[in-house]
């Protein structure tokens, strides 16, 4: 099994990237959440997860960090949902989002995913509660730097008279697309323009 791929990174797509490493080309399925984090470095490493079709047809899946791989293998570890299915969710949602909904119970938004129905959300959250309550707030720290600049963004938005849900949501995903380097401003601004 490969752990990880490093290599000048060749192609790259919302839905695949393709890593050149010792003059191969491996092309992996990514979410939406490590195609923002890759951004356009020409050198990249992804740590890679091969989930079987068939016997004979391997497909390669590769995250930007190993707790997003984590938590793909948990989710394909559930019965129904497969690599696509946890890729979507993925890029759907943050992972901090899949793990809250799952340790609360919340299956409506893990419904809001196309392709996963209220029998499936309510099976991911049987299987995975128990294991997810133990590492929700690690994997929330490691995914979510920004924390303090998302709290000071979010703080100043209410007070300007938004819906405090609404104004998470629209945050979590500037943080997403944007990454790191990002001051208050910069993210009221743009938080601005999406309310």
């Amino acid at each position: 099994m490969i752990y990880h791929i490093e290599g000048k990174l060749v192609e790259k797509t919302p839905t695949y990237a393709v890593i050149d490493a010792a003059g191969v080309g491996y092309i992996m399925q990514i979410s939406l959440n490590t195609f923002s984090k890759i951004g356009d470095n020409e050198k990249c490493k992804l740590f890679t997860e091969q989930v079987y079709v068939r016997d004979d047809m391997p497909r390669f899946f590769g995250f930007s960090d190993i707790p997003e791989r984590n938590l793909f293998r948990q989710l394909v570890s559930v019965s129904g949902v497969g690599g696509t299915s946890a890729l979507l969710m993925l890029s759907s949602l943050s992972a901090a989002e899949i793990q809250n909904a799952i340790v609360t119970g919340n299956v409506a938004l893990l419904k809001s995913v196309k392709g996963i129905g209220e029998k499936t959300a309510q099976r991911i959250i049987v299987d995975l509660k128990d294991k997810m309550g133990k590492s929700v707030e690690l994997v929330d720290f490691i995914i979510s730097p920004n924390n303090i600049l998302k709290e000071e963004a979010l703080s100043a938005l209410v007070m300007l008279g938004f819906n405090k849900s609404a104004a998470d949501k629209v945050l979590d995903k500037i943080l997403r697309t944007e990454g790191t380097g990002l001051t208050v401003e910069h993210l009221i601004k743009s938080a601005l323009k999406s309310l």
